[in-house]
């Protein structure tokens, strides 16, 4: 099987939650990681999504390492649209 992933970074304006993360996560850029495997028998290549994940900071005293989380695709596009629609203050 033959797999592949995708790297992109998000943008939050405001605190925000994920579910599968313990805590309230601040504004600023995540890089997320997404994992997809290509659809065999198909004359065409075409690949589906089998995991997302999001790189947090870690959490004091471990402030400058990092955290991997594996979330939904859709509770990321939540956040997302949450955070877009939320009031600036």
């Amino acid at each position: 099987m033959t797999t592949r992933s995708r790297r992109e970074t998000v943008h939050f304006k405001h605190p925000f939650r994920l579910k599968g993360v313990d805590r309230l996560l601040s504004p600023g850029a995540y890089e997320v990681v997404t994992d997809e495997e290509m659809i065999e028998g198909l004359s065409f290549p075409s690949f589906r999504r089998v995991a997302t994940m999001i790189m947090v900071p870690g959490v004091a005293p471990r402030k400058s390492s990092m955290e991997m989380f594996a979330i939904s695709s859709i509770d990321l596009s939540d956040a997302q649209r949450n955070d877009a629609s939320a009031r600036d203050e």
